[in-house]
């Protein structure tokens, strides 16, 4: 496998990290324009924000390395890892008793790489 053009990551997405992973699973070792294509059409709310992220991606590739052919760019790497929570909201439910309501957030990672001809 060739080394690492770009990478990008975002922080702190509102989201569990296992509906990112659903979306991610999708486009994972895929090349960019059909990645971009999936995520576009893709109902997950996830996709929107994995959309930005693998376009910021292509634009750090673009910086450090003008000669890239965006074509030619795969996902060689793309992980979901947990955020901190949010701080718990309380539900109540019924005979006094009360549930938390726990607001996740994610860190998304995105390496990109040109495929070896």
């Amino acid at each position: 496998m060739a080394d690492h053009v770009s990478t990008a990551r975002a922080r702190f997405l509102r989201g569990s990290p296992q509906k990112f992973r659903l979306v991610a699973d999708q486009i994972r070792g895929q090349q960019v324009p059909a990645a971009l294509g999936v995520l576009q059409l893709s109902k997950k709310r996830a996709s929107k924000s994995l959309e930005t992220l693998l376009r910021s991606a292509v634009a750090n590739a673009e910086n450090l390395k003008p000669e890239v052919d965006v074509d030619e760019l795969y996902i060689a790497e793309m992980f979901v890892d947990p955020g901190p929570s949010l701080p718990p909201r309380i539900r109540p439910q019924p005979m006094g008793r009360a549930f938390p309501i726990i607001k996740r957030t994610s860190h998304v990672t995105v390496k990109l790489a040109e495929r070896d001809v």
